[in-house]
């Protein structure tokens, strides 16, 4: 646990006793701060109040007498499409609001820190696709380089629940909109963009805010190093803004889309080999093309910001290639899960939206696509022209006939059910074949979340005969 400093002897509230509510909770006391927690849910003060906290009714006209702080959870909106009401009046009432983002990065170093000969560094990864699979790959490469590290954040622990630094210690962070947009104190070692996608547009009031929201991890408090995707106008931009001329090293702009070899430092992926150039000079190269762990352009993307990441702490090129090839992947995240009679099955329930289904669209042939759930405004008229590669698309959930009418000429069948997709896949699918779940959609029409959804397609396909 990382104690948080600054507060010892005030009153601190906590709004929204999940995991990382619950773990900030215990952050504050442990610095010597009283927490005083609130959640609407009954069941999530019951859980505090067993675990020792003190539950105080923020909605009460006393209640922020003498509070210093209010502590929120992410998925609580503050500003977007309508701030929470206890937010509001929190800031109405002149009290500062910040989130476990703020609090660890202004609590993570330590006194004996002044003792090490190597002081622990922050990599924190953001965007909008990639940044867990990338943030996975990060801590991978570094553990199999004999780097200490911990993972932490939107991935794993919460932030405030890992342990204090060992000298030497890489923590690495995935950060989200949710936490970027809050956090009062933002100052990684290294900060990675990856990409930019439409997204939580209604929790950002629209892409020019979400794109800010990003953005704050890299001017907030000015990284040493930044490792920026420029495959979209928003990362070229801000590579542009961080950079104080082509030569500065300190941006490494990174790209699975194009050649980079006029900065001062750049990593790029073309037709299936990562390219490390320095100074107008190729210095590295890695064969991507055998990697099962990180399969088509996208994961090619992750493969260049982690590299990048991993080159500014000092590995060789060398070790991260080893660590490549036993990265297994993330679940959930273009992960395969059986091969059965010639035929692979891929897991990539995360792809939630158009822009992540249209990735993994592009990293498998001979495809035989699910898809389907609760589709997001626009539907997916942009995945249209990425469907080369499908044979047949099996529709299931709230949305498939939406779907349907949208897919034109392409052979499809309406499934309703993820065990009828599967069943039907199976049966029409041929060697060389890819059974490929990319629902384009939330989850939450048939399932809880992405996980659940990934999980029962892996039942199912574990359950076909081999």
């Amino acid at each position: 646990m990382i104690p948080v400093q600054g507060y010892d002897g005030l009153r601190v509230a906590v709004l929204g006793l999940g995991r990382s509510g619950l773990a900030t909770a215990a952050a504050l006391r442990a610095g010597g701060a009283e927490a005083l927690c609130w959640d609407d849910s009954p069941e999530a003060r019951a859980k505090a109040e067993a675990l020792g906290f003190t539950c105080h009714d923020l909605t009460r006209a006393d209640a922020w007498a003498d509070v210093a702080a209010l502590i929120v959870s992410p998925g609580i909106p503050h500003l977007y499409p309508t701030p929470n009401k206890l937010i509001a009046r929190a800031m109405n009432e002149g009290v500062p609001v910040d989130n476990d983002i703020g609090l660890f990065f202004r609590s993570w170093a330590q006194a004996d820190w002044d003792n090490f000969e190597q002081t622990p560094r922050i990599v924190a990864v953001t965007g909008s696709n990639g940044k867990s699979t990338t943030t996975a790959l990060i801590h991978h490469i570094l553990l199999a380089a004999g780097r200490p590290s911990q993972m932490a954040g939107n991935i794993g622990r919460g932030v405030l629940d890992i342990d204090p630094a060992v000298e030497g210690e890489v923590v690495v962070l995935e950060l989200s909109s949710y936490q970027t947009d809050l956090a009062r104190s933002l100052t990684p070692d290294v900060a990675v963009f990856t990409n930019l996608s439409p997204d939580h547009l209604d929790r950002h009031g629209g892409m020019g805010g979400y794109f800010a929201a990003k953005r704050r991890l890299f001017v907030e408090g000015g990284p040493d190093r930044a490792v920026i995707g420029i495959d979209e106008p928003e990362g070229v931009f801000l590579a542009n803004q961080m950079a104080m001329g082509r030569a500065d090293d300190r941006v490494i702009r990174i790209s699975a889309a194009k050649k980079l070899g006029d900065f001062g430092w750049s990593v790029f992926a073309r037709k299936g080999f990562l390219a490390e150039w320095r100074k107008g000079r190729q210095v590295a190269s890695i064969d991507l093309r055998g990697i099962q762990g990180l399969p088509g352009a996208h994961n090619h993307q992750n493969a260049c910001a982690a590299y990048a990441a991993c080159r500014t702490l000092g590995v060789p090129p060398r070790e991260i290639e080893a660590a490549f090839h036993t990265f297994a992947g993330l679940p959930h995240r273009s992960q395969t899960i059986a091969e059965k009679a010639g035929v692979r099955y891929v897991n990539d329930s995360k792809a939630t939206n158009v822009d992540s289904a249209a990735k993994a669209l592009q990293a498998f042939g001979n495809i035989r696509w699910i898809a389907g759930g609760l589709g997001k405004e626009g539907g997916i008229a942009g995945l249209l022209p990425h469907l080369f590669s499908v044979k047949k698309a099996y529709l299931i959930g709230h949305s498939a006939r939406d779907f349907a009418l949208e897919l034109g000429d392409l052979p499809h069948e309406i499934c309703t059910t993820m065990a009828d997709a599967v069943a039907r896949a199976q049966a029409e699918a041929e060697a060389g074949d890819t059974v490929l779940l990319a629902p384009a959609a939330a989850s939450f029409d048939q399932y809880p979340n992405f996980e659940k959804r990934g999980e029962h397609f892996a039942e199912l396909v574990a359950a076909l005969p081999g």
